[in-house]
């Protein structure tokens, strides 16, 4: 295996946007930096599951809807 060809992988501080805390192994930053984050599992919708509407443009949702309603339901 050839020298030097892999990062530096270290130990870094992630905050979460509430507050807590966690430690990791990473490439990002330096050893002992602190990596605060905007969005993560606990705020973000995809996670959440926020009030998202799903966006009907050119009836394609109602098509598919129509087309896909029966998948699955096997009796």
């Amino acid at each position: 295996m050839k020298a030097d060809t892999h990062p530096d992988y270290h130990t870094v501080k992630i905050v979460m946007t509430d507050g807590s805390e966690f430690t990791t192994r990473t490439t990002w930053g330096k050893e002992g930096d602190t990596l605060h984050l905007d969005i993560d599992p606990r705020s973000h919708p995809a996670w959440t599951g926020g009030a998202q509407q799903l966006l009907d443009r050119g009836g394609r949702l109602s098509r598919f809807q129509k087309r896909f309603s029966g998948l699955g339901l096997k009796k």
